[in-house]
């Protein structure tokens, strides 16, 4: 088997981004492999004839089972459990990155390259996700979980890039129609509504949850939902209730079927509690006077400081106004553009004896 440092494994979806990336790659002087893994949806003809165009190997992983039961399981059950999961961080280092090394260390290649918008850094012996330049494209959020075993492996050609720079590009190659290709799904199986999505999966959900009450802060009931799943917390678009004043998603109670409603004041928070975190360097991060935090994709950087509980968890104490803290999201933590870490925000549940056990924390 040909072995080289030259020889990379790219991921191929046959997109804008993953098709740039390949091209970016081979200008460099690498020697590319392309492998579209697909796992949901249509045969992945355009990354077919994107290889063909290209002279490059290129091969089809079916992981539609494998992923279906993993991948969309979780994000069903999440729901399930009154959370808010985000498919994408679950699938990166469960599946996509993790198939992504298998395939290379198969096919004898030292590198995988994605068309994800976000850089490398190495600092003090670490690899750290760094945002890419492009604001609005940037997916550091979403890499958070990966680790240093992989991150060692990763190369990817457009962080330095805005979206529109990455189409001018492919336009200049000559791959005019694939520059004018729109943007793909935010969630790769999911075309519509998530809530539909649900039905589509769980055909017994709405007989298994049934209809609930909307609750207010007071426990008063105010009105019937459609059941507890199809539901966030900050929601206030959807919700079929007139109050006569705007109404947001406070909490969701699985066991009880509610749902608790009241107004955006109320939706603020000063700590929270996160859970299975992933960091690069513990020093760096509990000590970092510029910390921020992202609870959400595209949310603002909140400026924050993190301790680690007895129990495990991190308690986030919030430096600035946070609102909507949901429970399945990634709170992801930032030193300027750099990733120091992750976690998931846990259940809030308790949360006020966690702060009184803490108060001298400063």
């Amino acid at each position: 088997m040909k072995e080289s440092k030259k020889r990379v494994l790219v991921g191929m979806s046959g997109g804008i981004d993953s098709t740039a990336t390949c091209l970016m790659l081979q200008e460099q002087g690498y020697e590319i492999v392309g492998v579209t893994m697909r796992v949901w949806g249509d045969e992945p003809q355009d990354a077919r004839e994107l290889a063909a165009r290209m002279g490059i190997e290129h091969y089809v992983a079916d992981e539609r089972v494998p992923f279906k039961d993993t991948i969309v399981k979780n994000f069903i059950d999440e729901y399930r459990q009154g959370r808010t999961p985000n498919p994408c961080v679950m699938c990166n280092p469960l599946f996509k990155f993790r198939m992504l090394i298998e395939w290379a260390d198969k096919l004898g290649c030292d590198w995988i390259a994605t068309g994800h918008y976000s850089r490398l850094e190495e600092r003090n012996g670490h690899i750290y996700i760094v945002a890419g330049d492009d604001d609005k494209k940037d997916q550091s959020y979403f890499l958070w979980r990966l680790g240093q075993d992989v991150l060692r492996r990763c190369i990817f050609p457009l962080g330095n890039y805005t979206k529109q720079t990455v189409r001018d590009y492919l336009h200049e190659k000559g791959y005019e129609a694939k520059s004018k290709e729109g943007e793909s799904m935010e969630v790769c199986f999911i075309k519509g509504d998530y809530r539909d999505f649900l039905r589509e999966q769980c055909p017994e959900l709405d007989a298994e949850v049934g209809p609930g009450w909307f609750v207010s802060s007071e426990g008063v009931k105010l009105g019937q939902h459609k059941g507890f799943p199809y539901y966030t917390i900050g929601q206030r678009k959807g919700l079929e209730i007139a109050l006569g004043k705007p109404a947001y998603v406070l909490k969701i109670n699985p066991q009880k079927n509610t749902v608790m409603l009241g107004d955006a004041g109320q939706l603020r928070a000063e700590y929270m509690v996160a859970e299975q975190d992933n960091i690069v360097d513990e020093d760096e991060l509990f000590a970092c006077p510029d910390l921020a935090v992202r609870i959400r994709y595209r949310s603002r950087p909140i400026p924050c400081r993190v301790k680690r509980l007895e129990d495990g968890r991190l308690l986030v104490r919030f430096l600035a106004e946070a609102s909507a803290i949901a429970p399945g999201q990634s709170a992801v933590f930032y030193e300027g553009r750099r990733v120091l870490g992750g976690a998931f925000i846990a259940s809030q549940r308790g949360i006020g004896l966690v702060i009184e056990q803490n108060k001298d924390w400063k």
